[in-house]
């Protein structure tokens, strides 16, 4: 079960997790199962998710599918999920993979990268 972590952070955030991590590495310890995607700008992160995206992954975090499929669950036009979705997988949220159909050729299924997302932000 993998999660992601969408904040804000600033460069001494960044830097003080990565230090934790080699510490980590380091010591022969597990690594934290939790991803970060840090944004030093709230307004970056937010420019990032909006409804359409997130309607996307909450559809995709339900049933993987092919962008056809997620974008008649959602009746939106399919070039604007393709958009949606080469955005969340630009971040990592989201991955597609060619699949192989009995009898039917392949198609590509869209899938969330985490079971769980958890959004934080901090404006000064």
């Amino acid at each position: 079960m993998k999660k992601v972590l969408l904040k804000t952070g600033d460069e001494q955030d960044f830097f003080r997790r990565g230090i934790e991590i080699a510490r980590l590495a380091d010591g022969a310890s597990p690594l934290p199962a939790e991803r970060i995607l840090s944004f030093e700008d709230p307004m970056d992160l937010l420019k990032l998710l909006t409804g359409g995206r997130l309607d996307v992954l909450r559809s995709v975090r339900q049933s993987p599918g092919s962008i056809t499929a997620i974008a008649q669950r959602l009746h939106r036009d399919r070039s604007a999920v393709k958009r949606d979705v080469d955005q969340l997988v630009d971040i990592g949220m989201v991955t597609v993979e060619s699949k192989v159909l009995p009898g039917h050729g392949r198609m590509k299924e869209v899938r969330a990268t985490a079971s769980q997302f958890r959004l934080e932000a901090t404006v000064m």
